[in-house]
């Protein structure tokens, strides 16, 4: 999926006829991943992509072929997520460390994964 990050929130566009987006309106808590990266949050539905335009400008200036192939369809519709907890796998010192990120609480740990 393609991301546009702003402000601290997280858009996206998808058809809304996708299982991803029942199960959506079934749980409104997501997560995103990507490498060693989790993160979660809260996600809704804010309507169609084209009726917002700063997300527009965006996600064209990043993400034209997608854009142009999908923002116009009728079950397009732009979502956004509020992040609430990011967790990293990382090596400090060549020792494997969790980052845990609580955005809600603004608490940040930093601990040693024991194998």
């Amino acid at each position: 999926m393609s991301f546009i990050i702003k402000e601290g929130l997280f858009y996206f566009q998808t058809d809304i006829t996708f299982h991803k987006c029942q199960d959506i309106q079934a749980n409104k808590n997501v997560a995103l991943c990507i490498d060693n990266i989790q993160i979660e949050g809260i996600c809704k539905e804010i309507g169609h992509p084209l009726d917002h335009q700063d997300f527009c400008r965006d996600f064209k200036t990043h993400f034209l072929s997608s854009y142009e192939n999908y923002s116009h369809l009728k079950n397009e519709r732009l979502f956004v997520i509020k992040p609430t907890f990011i967790q990293r796998w990382n090596y400090i010192d060549e020792r494997p460390i969790i980052e845990q990120l609580y955005i809600n609480e603004e608490k940040y740990y930093e601990k040693q994964y024991l194998k």
